[in-house]
């Protein structure tokens, strides 16, 4: 118990909300249209307006814009309306930006390399039995579990 204690010291109930969140709100894209909600996309998406690249020209960009500007724009809503609800407030890191924009373009690397992020492999693409998806969650958790071992051994949390 104490264990658990120490991996969530704030509970685990905001995270099984939001989840259930998620999980209902990618459901309710696929159902009511059809579409996959990932998420990494919208980057590539969102780069089809400036760059003349081949690859940022492509149908699967040009025909897809809309609706994940609209998803987009729920995910920054969903996220304004938490920091507006009493209990929650603004979350501020300490870490410099520097770290946080190398962090952003591994995270976006990997993303683009990996043909999706974790969430949409994760949530998306596993619910739709995709084997390749499976695979990169494996991967994505190993990796996240094999460096979060080395840096706690690296820098000690206490």
């Amino acid at each position: 118990m104490e264990l658990f204690e120490t991996l969530f010291p704030f509970g685990v109930e905001h995270y099984l909300i939001g989840g259930i969140l998620i999980g209902s709100g990618v459901s309710l894209l696929f159902i009511s249209t059809g579409l996959v909600g990932g998420m990494s996309s919208v980057f590539t998406t969102a780069l089809s307006y400036v760059s003349k690249a081949s690859f940022f020209q492509e149908d699967q960009q040009l025909k897809s814009r809309q609706w994940r500007f609209v998803y987009a724009a729920g995910l920054i809503l969903g996220a304004f309306i938490w920091i507006l609800l009493p209990a929650n407030g603004v979350v501020v890191t300490q870490l410099p930006w520097w770290q946080l924009a190398v962090g952003g373009f591994i995270a976006g690397f990997g993303a683009r390399y990996g043909d999706g992020c974790t969430s949409g492999h994760g949530i998306c693409g596993m619910a739709s039995l995709n084997l390749p998806s499976f695979v990169s969650v494996i991967v994505f958790l190993s990796t996240a579990i094999i460096t979060a071992q080395i840096i706690s051994a690296v820098i000690p949390l206490n």
